[in-house]
């Protein structure tokens, strides 16, 4: 196809798509379903509840007990090892168990936001999931109905389309039926309706031409799940504080270590000494402390119909 579907006129839509104003046909349904598959967004893989559990160990403080833990277990200190597991192993439930409350909730969230769509199948209206949407479906929108996939506007009744979740404009765009004939920008495309767009006013038929991810929130969702994951700034400035926490605690353990040994006593004595102060000037509380002040926050964000994937990104 040499023209953008907002180039066509109506007519030639549909010739594009081999679909007539009646909608499509039983076995033609099917033969869509087979060949573009659900009408839904891909997600990456979410991690599974052991990596989350496992992704709690990987700070450098945390490391650092682990170690004076082993050196403790290996010097026959087994209270002071189990101590330190057992804190730390509370430290990493707790954030599992929160990381996990929170992808809950978005499950739920994305449930409500998707919609039934009204199509017209066999010439006949029917309401169906937007998950059953194809290419080619004849779609009817109403006022306070949301678009469920990408379609071309065939007839429309005062039709006016709020896509502020696509373009971020917050104001309403009257839609009309008339081809393009130039190159437009997405935002000025007023003869479409894209995925997730609120019908604000009046009423409209259009052909659906683009599903799941060849939409344009499909796009976006893509370039979502291709994106690097990048640290926050909480993240950034709690590594900062646990290198020269890290550090600082480390010399002044060298240091005394050497101390010990320069007085002449036993080097395993003099480990234990220091691991001992290493364990102590490490907050082991403050993995604890960060998750449940963003579990606080999470909770807030909630009762403001914010659902927050990540903790940190509270």
């Amino acid at each position: 196809m040499a023209k953008e579907w907002y180039q066509l006129t109506g007519e030639e839509t549909l010739q594009e798509l081999h679909v007539t104003k009646a909608g499509l046909s039983s076995a033609e349904t099917a033969a869509a379903q087979a060949k573009y598959g659900k009408n839904a967004l891909k997600e990456a893989k979410p991690k599974s509840t052991l990596q989350v559990f496992l992704s709690q160990f990987a700070d450098l403080l945390v490391v650092i007990l682990i170690v004076a833990a082993v050196i403790s277990m290996i010097s026959g200190n087994m209270e002071s090892a189990v101590v330190i597991f057992v804190v730390l192993i509370m430290n990493a439930v707790m954030g599992t168990v929160e990381n996990k409350k929170a992808e809950k909730s978005l499950k739920a969230l994305k449930s409500l936001s998707s919609p039934s769509a009204k199509v017209l199948r066999d010439g006949i209206k029917v309401e169906i999931h937007s998950e059953d949407v194809v290419p080619g479906d004849i779609l009817l929108l109403e006022a306070g109905d949301l678009a469920a996939a990408d379609a071309r506007i065939l007839d429309s009744f005062s039709l006016q389309v709020n896509e502020s979740s696509l373009t971020g404009e917050s104001t309403n765009v009257d839609k009309t039926s008339d081809e393009i004939a130039d190159s437009t920008p997405l935002a000025d495309r007023l003869n479409m309706v894209y995925s997730g767009s609120l019908v604000t006013y009046g009423r409209a038929v259009a052909v659906v031409t683009s599903t799941g991810m060849d939409t344009e929130m499909g796009r976006i969702a893509d370039l979502m799940n291709t994106a690097k994951e990048q640290k926050t700034p909480l993240q950034v400035s709690l590594d900062q504080f646990s290198g020269r926490l890290a550090a600082i605690i480390m010399v002044i353990c060298g240091v005394i270590f050497l101390l010990c040994i320069y007085r002449q006593m036993p080097v395993l004595d003099a480990l234990l000494f220091a691991v001992a102060l290493a364990v102590a000037a490490i907050p082991e509380a403050l993995g604890s402390i960060v998750t449940i002040v963003q579990a606080m926050g999470t909770q807030k964000m909630a009762g403001e119909h914010a659902i927050v994937k990540e903790l940190r990104a509270v």
